[in-house]
Protein backbone atom coordinates (compact mmCIF):
# COMPACT_ATOMS: atom_id res chain seq x y z
CA UNK A 1 0.00 0.00 0.00
CA UNK A 2 2.93 2.72 0.96
CA UNK A 3 4.57 1.69 -2.37
CA UNK A 4 1.12 2.47 -4.41
CA UNK A 5 0.95 5.77 -2.36
CA UNK A 6 4.15 6.91 -3.33
CA UNK A 7 4.33 6.17 -6.60
CA UNK A 8 4.55 9.15 -9.66
CA UNK A 9 2.64 6.42 -12.05
CA UNK A 10 -0.43 8.48 -11.66
CA UNK A 11 -3.20 5.78 -13.70
CA UNK A 12 -1.98 3.12 -11.21
CA UNK A 13 -3.48 4.40 -8.33
CA UNK A 14 -6.15 7.17 -9.14
CA UNK A 15 -8.75 7.95 -12.36
CA UNK A 16 -7.22 10.65 -13.93
CA UNK A 17 -10.94 11.69 -15.26
CA UNK A 18 -12.77 11.01 -11.74
CA UNK A 19 -10.09 13.54 -9.97
CA UNK A 20 -10.95 16.19 -13.20
CA UNK A 21 -14.42 15.73 -12.41
CA UNK A 22 -14.18 16.41 -8.70
CA UNK A 23 -11.92 19.56 -9.21
CA UNK A 24 -14.08 20.88 -12.05
CA UNK A 25 -17.49 20.12 -10.26
CA UNK A 26 -15.55 21.37 -6.55
CA UNK A 27 -14.15 24.92 -7.40
CA UNK A 28 -17.24 25.50 -10.03
CA UNK A 29 -19.67 25.09 -7.18
CA UNK A 30 -17.67 27.05 -4.65
CA UNK A 31 -16.89 29.90 -7.52
CA UNK A 32 -20.49 30.07 -8.18
CA UNK A 33 -21.63 30.77 -4.40
CA UNK A 34 -19.26 34.43 -5.08
CA UNK A 35 -20.86 34.28 -8.41
CA UNK A 36 -24.18 34.41 -7.56
CA UNK A 37 -24.56 37.65 -5.23
CA UNK A 38 -23.04 39.46 -8.10
CA UNK A 39 -25.53 38.01 -10.80
CA UNK A 40 -28.57 39.18 -8.57
CA UNK A 41 -26.83 42.69 -8.62
CA UNK A 42 -26.59 42.79 -12.04
CA UNK A 43 -30.38 42.10 -12.44
CA UNK A 44 -31.33 44.13 -9.83
CA UNK A 45 -29.42 47.02 -11.66
CA UNK A 46 -27.01 47.45 -8.67
CA UNK A 47 -23.61 48.39 -10.45
CA UNK A 48 -21.78 49.53 -7.81
CA UNK A 49 -18.45 47.53 -7.73
CA UNK A 50 -15.01 48.27 -8.06
CA UNK A 51 -13.29 49.49 -11.32
CA UNK A 52 -9.87 47.74 -11.31
CA UNK A 53 -9.19 48.03 -14.83
CA UNK A 54 -10.69 51.09 -15.86
CA UNK A 55 -13.65 49.76 -17.86
CA UNK A 56 -16.01 51.25 -15.34
CA UNK A 57 -17.85 49.70 -12.77
CA UNK A 58 -20.65 48.71 -14.37
CA UNK A 59 -18.92 46.33 -17.58
CA UNK A 60 -16.35 45.36 -14.57
CA UNK A 61 -19.34 44.06 -12.45
CA UNK A 62 -20.45 42.51 -15.53
CA UNK A 63 -17.66 40.60 -16.55
CA UNK A 64 -16.88 39.57 -13.02
CA UNK A 65 -20.51 38.33 -13.00
CA UNK A 66 -20.42 36.50 -15.89
CA UNK A 67 -16.76 34.53 -15.12
CA UNK A 68 -17.91 33.74 -11.35
CA UNK A 69 -21.54 33.24 -11.65
CA UNK A 70 -22.02 31.54 -15.61
CA UNK A 71 -18.51 30.37 -16.70
CA UNK A 72 -18.19 28.51 -13.61
CA UNK A 73 -21.25 26.24 -14.08
CA UNK A 74 -20.28 25.65 -17.25
CA UNK A 75 -17.02 24.60 -15.98
CA UNK A 76 -19.39 22.37 -13.49
CA UNK A 77 -21.02 20.53 -16.01
CA UNK A 78 -18.18 20.54 -18.22
CA UNK A 79 -19.10 22.60 -21.50
CA UNK A 80 -16.79 24.72 -23.12
CA UNK A 81 -14.47 23.90 -19.88
CA UNK A 82 -11.14 25.18 -21.22
CA UNK A 83 -12.84 29.00 -22.39
CA UNK A 84 -14.72 29.19 -19.39
CA UNK A 85 -11.79 28.29 -17.24
CA UNK A 86 -9.29 31.18 -19.12
CA UNK A 87 -12.21 33.50 -18.29
CA UNK A 88 -12.15 32.58 -14.83
CA UNK A 89 -8.86 32.62 -14.56
CA UNK A 90 -8.16 36.39 -16.35
CA UNK A 91 -11.01 37.59 -13.34
CA UNK A 92 -9.19 35.56 -11.01
CA UNK A 93 -5.28 37.24 -11.94
CA UNK A 94 -7.19 40.78 -12.18
CA UNK A 95 -8.87 40.27 -8.33
CA UNK A 96 -5.24 38.71 -7.09
CA UNK A 97 -2.85 41.19 -9.00
CA UNK A 98 -4.40 44.08 -9.56
CA UNK A 99 -7.99 44.77 -7.39
CA UNK A 100 -5.97 42.65 -3.93
CA UNK A 101 -2.40 44.01 -5.03
CA UNK A 102 -1.59 45.85 -1.85
CA UNK A 103 -4.19 43.39 0.79
CA UNK A 104 -2.70 41.69 2.98
CA UNK A 105 -2.12 37.69 1.83
CA UNK A 106 -5.17 36.07 4.01
CA UNK A 107 -7.43 38.39 1.64
CA UNK A 108 -5.30 37.18 -1.19
CA UNK A 109 -5.79 33.84 -0.58
CA UNK A 110 -8.88 32.85 -2.38
CA UNK A 111 -8.11 34.74 -5.51
CA UNK A 112 -4.95 32.68 -5.59
CA UNK A 113 -6.36 29.78 -5.32
CA UNK A 114 -8.94 30.19 -7.69
CA UNK A 115 -6.49 31.52 -10.04
CA UNK A 116 -4.43 27.64 -9.27
CA UNK A 117 -7.59 25.52 -9.50
CA UNK A 118 -8.88 27.10 -13.31
CA UNK A 119 -5.50 27.22 -14.24
CA UNK A 120 -5.33 23.35 -13.93
CA UNK A 121 -9.22 22.79 -15.49
CA UNK A 122 -7.81 25.16 -18.06
CA UNK A 123 -4.57 22.38 -19.22
CA UNK A 124 -6.78 19.27 -18.51
CA UNK A 125 -9.89 20.03 -20.02
CA UNK A 126 -13.00 18.74 -19.29
CA UNK A 127 -12.09 15.00 -19.06
CA UNK A 128 -14.02 12.11 -19.77
CA UNK A 129 -17.28 13.07 -17.49
CA UNK A 130 -18.22 16.16 -19.06
CA UNK A 131 -20.54 17.68 -21.72
CA UNK A 132 -17.11 18.76 -23.72
CA UNK A 133 -16.50 15.05 -24.06
CA UNK A 134 -20.07 14.08 -25.07
CA UNK A 135 -20.10 17.13 -27.74
CA UNK A 136 -17.26 15.78 -29.40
Amino acid sequence: MLKKLLSTDLSKFIDINLSILLLRFGAGAVLFTHGLPKLMKVFSGDFSFADPIGLGPELSLILAAFAEGICSLFVVVGFGTRLSSLVITINMAVALFIQHAGDPFGQKEKALLFLLMFMITFFTGGGKYSLDKKIA
